[in-house]
């Protein structure tokens, strides 16, 4: 299979009332799929004030609704007690739908029965 012939898989980006449908190389960054497509998974105040992707400043949280379980120790965490996933460290390698976060900073824990 050469580059022009990369494997994709659907990715669906839910942003409150909005749905929009991505098709993403696998094994492509989330956070990274996302601010290309211009689908912020940031907070208007950490848009700019973030640590790029290293998994340390946890906010670029979003819902994962389908898609890979959680292998980085933060998702595990986040994953327990309801709280949203990094998308610095996941990886699409599978059709996936995520939501985006209505925050400030971080993301709030899900209600109880919800998670």
């Amino acid at each position: 299979m050469t580059d022009a012939e990369a494997e994709t898989v659907p990715l669906t980006v839910v942003d409150g009332d909005e749905r929009t449908e991505l098709s993403v190389e696998v094994g492509r960054n989330l956070r990274r799929v996302l601010l290309d497509a211009d689908l912020s998974p940031y907070a208007a105040a950490t848009r700019r004030l973030n640590c790029g992707g290293r998994g340390i400043c946890a906010t670029c949280g979003v819902r994962v609704r389908e898609g890979p379980p959680a292998d980085h120790w933060h998702d595990r965490l986040a994953a327990r007690f309801g709280y949203p996933r990094l998308s610095c460290q996941v990886t699409v390698d599978g059709p996936t739908t995520v939501e985006l976060v209505d925050k400030r900073v971080w993301g709030s824990r899900e209600p109880d029965g919800e998670g």
